[in-house]
């Protein structure tokens, strides 16, 4: 993959979000810190069947190019159980399909909404509507990146090892966007992270160069190797995603064929450690990149993994939109 540009979310500080959340990257390992203690907080209190409503009154608009299930009905929850709203924007059914432009669009939308969850294809696209929106953009997926699906897998992995820092995520497979923001996640926690993928399907190098800086920060460690079986040696955590990612279905004969020695089967997964979770953000193609002895085993998480999005995508909505809320209430 080539280098993409990057751009650092509008108003960032050393704590909190900043207006956007675009990426990991842009992101302080204190910001993450405090987001994991919140979602943990928030997943408590529905636990508890307990009320928490601080956006009431409040409209989330998510605008979706590319299919979903998870990202969509989690937000779509997590917004109503916060006391707002949602509005799901169709690209086929706005004005965008006949040729208005991102910067008049999200002035629009930004008199009408409080938040925007943008779901497309190139990066760029999602920063356009950053830049030209006043209210926060939420990244749900682009080529290059899955913030929310990492941030949740952070929070997943810290439930069930009781750590992040010194914890060994091993990523096999295509060096997808959910590899990319795993990278990007684990240079800011100090974990140690190792992906199995062939030399052409490499994460973005983009990512890679600034995942390293800041690794030397956090003391995290990012190996990229061509052999699954050292991806997964000693692994606490073992991970892979689908083969043939959204907008890569031409490319479908090929994948499956250059990717089949990375597939994550109970072979491989003995590479690791006897208690390494498995991980796999869905939808999954048993028989592909995951046998179902590994998925549906029983050191496998997925169910814990999509609970999660909803949880901490409550936290985010919440931090993101906290200046909007004290606007409203003074």
């Amino acid at each position: 993959m080539a280098a993409r540009p990057r751009q650092e979310s509008r108003h960032s500080n050393s704590q909190g979000l900043g207006k956007d959340l675009l990426a990991i990257s842009a992101m302080s390992p204190q910001a993450i810190a405090l987001l994991l203690e919140f979602a943990r907080k928030l997943k408590a209190l529905r636990r508890r069947g307990a009320r928490y409503q601080p956006l009431g009154g409040m409209t989330l608009g998510l605008l979706f190019e590319k299919p979903s299930t998870r990202t969509r009905v989690s937000f779509e929850t997590g917004m109503h159980q916060l006391g707002g709203q949602s509005l799901f924007l169709s690209l086929d059914n706005i004005q965008l399909s006949r040729g208005e432009t991102i910067a008049d669009t999200a002035a629009v939308l930004s008199r009408y909404l409080d938040a925007l969850v943008v779901r497309t294809f190139d990066h760029t696209i999602v920063e356009d509507w950053a830049r030209h929106a006043t209210i926060p953009v939420i990244n749900g997926l682009t080529d290059l990146c899955h913030p929310c699906q990492a941030l949740s897998d952070l929070l997943t992995i810290q439930e069930r090892k009781g750590r992040l820092k010194g914890v060994k995520l091993a990523y096999v497979g295509d060096g997808n966007n959910v590899a990319n923001s795993l990278i990007e996640a684990a240079a800011k926690t100090g974990m140690a992270i190792s992906v199995g993928c062939p030399g052409d399907h490499r994460p973005d190098q983009g990512v890679l160069d600034q995942a390293r800086e800041d690794a030397a920060r956090t003391g995290a460690t990012i190996e990229v190797t061509d052999q699954p079986q050292v991806a997964v040696k000693d692994a606490d955590v073992v991970y892979t995603d689908v083969w043939v990612s959204m907008g890569h279905e031409r490319e479908q004969d090929h994948l499956l064929k250059v990717l089949a020695p990375y597939q994550l089967n109970e072979r491989l997964l003995k590479g690791a450690k006897p208690d390494a979770l498995v991980m796999h953000c869905l939808p999954a193609h048993r028989g592909q990149e995951i046998t179902a002895g590994a998925l549906d085993g029983p050191q496998s998480v997925i169910l814990d993994q999509a609970e999660n999005r909803l949880h901490m995508q409550k936290a985010i909505l919440v931090e993101l939109l906290k200046p909007r809320t004290k606007g409203k209430r003074s």
